[in-house]
């Protein structure tokens, strides 16, 4: 048998697990991800009152609302990587000897 048909803990994961996983590792993609189903989730609720105006002007504000929600969650995601990666222990970091 070669080493590729091995079995591997990580190929056996499920959604669940491999989610939390992922969260650690970033944990800003939950947020984006959440903030994402709640501006679309407000945008369709507000469908049913949007008075006058028209449909693709209303889609087009809730699709803007959304993606600006998910690049803000993005751009604290990377904000925060390069501060735990190069700020804090460039000034924070305690000699180990």
């Amino acid at each position: 048998m070669s080493s590729d048909s091995q079995w591997s803990a990580h190929e056996d994961e499920g959604q669940l697990s491999r989610l939390v996983r992922k969260s650690r590792d970033s944990p800003f993609v939950p947020v984006g991800v959440a903030g994402f189903v709640t501006v679309v989730s407000y945008g369709l609720y507000k469908l049913k009152y949007r008075r006058d105006q028209k449909m693709s002007i209303h889609l087009l504000h809730m699709r803007v609302a959304a993606q600006g929600f998910v690049v803000g969650a993005i751009t604290l995601g990377v904000l925060y990587s390069m501060y735990k990666d190069y700020i804090r222990p460039r000034f924070f970091d305690v000699s180990k000897k």
